[in-house]
């Protein structure tokens, strides 16, 4: 007999993902630890459609202004509390990625003080996408992080790659260091260390971890922490303190159907390597001009018309991902933030519209084209499924515009394998 049908309580993981993707990212980590979990679309106003053991509230916080971060952040604290969360955990990206101004630093700051605790520990370290961090520093695969190609991210670009000094420049509190070395010698070292460096006046603890034992070592530390704030990866450790056990019913999700499709607004190498990949197996694929977009064309129109004939064949592309050159030369003629909005509500409005076409399996690529997808389908809430590639999972949800649900997946832009938009299919 499966253990998740036995399990009874309500909500004892409360999560706060400051944008869609890593919401799904986060919550997939702990349905594979054996959590039943339900990400929100913003901060609930409907209850929960399945019982859960985890709710991961996704935001559209991080690249917003820190004060509305922070409220955004605060609204999702007081229903998660409302749910009887025992334990909340502030999701960020695995690449750390900010502004001095923030947000990372002025919400933990903000969910601090409101749960009336005086330290945290921060991490966006994730092994098996092969994030990790040692003495502080982050590096992505080989690679320190501001070589990785995020110093040229158009919108948070990082170029400092030691968290201690990244964070500090964003928080009230004193930042230190937890380091491989005390999460080699186990979880009562970890707390004896939490134990010295809040003597000593850190609020907030940077922690190296090198391989996923870290991470589940490092768990163990976590039990009855207030407030734990990572990116995905410390997720996996974290069930095991609810006494929950990896099961693979909490993956469950109905049967997959309809037609297929993807849409991709992030410009991440990893993922213009897969719009290449999938381009090179000869599939029907459609790249979206930004400029013919502020010229007033109906590229949604034609994408839709272009698209429609070629579904019943198989899936389908539609993308605006360009090469790092490229985005800035566009940034340049319409700017930064225009050229970004304009995009997502494009390629948003074409979702919607190959869902209303049939598509009931859509793979969405970018973070913010994610929010900007799943707000046009007006999703609310969704289950989370089995996983296609490390942070990445399959959900269900519904939508006005497929009221008996559908498969999605919204994927970070770093995030997946070259063959990422073909395995996904054939996964589901």
């Amino acid at each position: 007999m499966d253990n998740s049908t036995e399990r009874q309580g309500g909500v004892r993981l409360g999560c706060i993902a400051d944008d869609f993707t890593g919401a799904t990212d986060l919550a997939n980590n702990l349905v594979r630890a054996g959590m039943r979990v339900v990400q929100t679309i913003g901060v609930p106003t409907a209850p929960l459609d399945a019982q859960a053991d985890a709710v991961v509230v996704a935001l559209k916080s991080r690249t917003i202004a820190p004060a509305e971060a922070v409220a955004q952040s605060l609204a999702a604290l007081q229903w998660l509390q409302e749910q009887g969360a025992e334990q909340i955990y502030f999701k960020y990206c695995s690449t750390f990625d900010s502004t001095p101004e923030g947000n990372i630093g002025p919400v933990t700051d903000a969910l601090m003080q409101a749960l009336g605790t005086g330290f945290t520990i921060a991490t966006p370290a994730f092994p098996d996408n092969k994030r990790t961090v040692f003495k502080g520093y982050l590096f992505a695969g080989d690679v320190l992080l501001n070589e990785s190609g995020m110093q040229d991210h158009p919108l948070t670009p990082m170029k400092d790659p030691n968290l201690v000094r990244v964070l500090q420049a964003q928080t009230q509190q004193k930042v230190g260091l937890v380091d491989y070395q005390t999460i080699a010698q186990g979880a009562d070292a970890i707390r004896a260390r939490f134990a010295t460096l809040q003597a000593e006046g850190v609020g907030i603890a940077i922690v190296d971890a090198l391989a996923s034992a870290d991470l589940v070592t490092l768990g163990a530390a976590l039990k009855g922490m207030p407030l734990v704030t990572a990116g995905s990866g410390v997720a996996i450790g974290l069930p095991q303190n609810f006494g929950i056990a990896p099961d693979s019913q909490a993956a469950a999700l109905p049967a997959a159907e309809g037609l297929q499709a993807v849409v991709s607004g992030s410009c991440s190498v990893a993922t213009n390597r897969q719009v290449a990949e999938f381009i090179a197996t000869g599939r029907p694929a459609l790249a979206i001009d930004p400029l013919r977009i502020a010229e007033g064309a109906d590229v949604r129109g034609e994408a839709l018309a272009w698209a429609k004939d070629k579904l019943a064949g198989g899936p389908v592309l539609v993308y605006s991902t360009a090469e790092p050159a490229s985005v800035r030369a566009i940034q340049g003629r319409l700017g930064v933030e225009q050229a970004g909005a304009m995009v997502e509500e494009t390629i948003a409005g074409i979702a919607r519209g190959l869902v209303e076409l049939g598509v009931r399996q859509l793979v969405v690529a970018g973070g913010e084209t994610s929010g900007a997808c799943v707000q046009a389908l007006q999703i609310a809430q969704m289950r989370i499924g089995a996983q296609i590639d490390p942070g990445v999972p399959w959900c269900h949800a519904l939508s006005p515009a497929a009221p008996q649900g559908l498969h999605i997946t919204l994927k970070s832009g770093n995030f997946g394998t070259p063959d990422f938009f073909t395995k996904a299919f054939s996964t589901l």
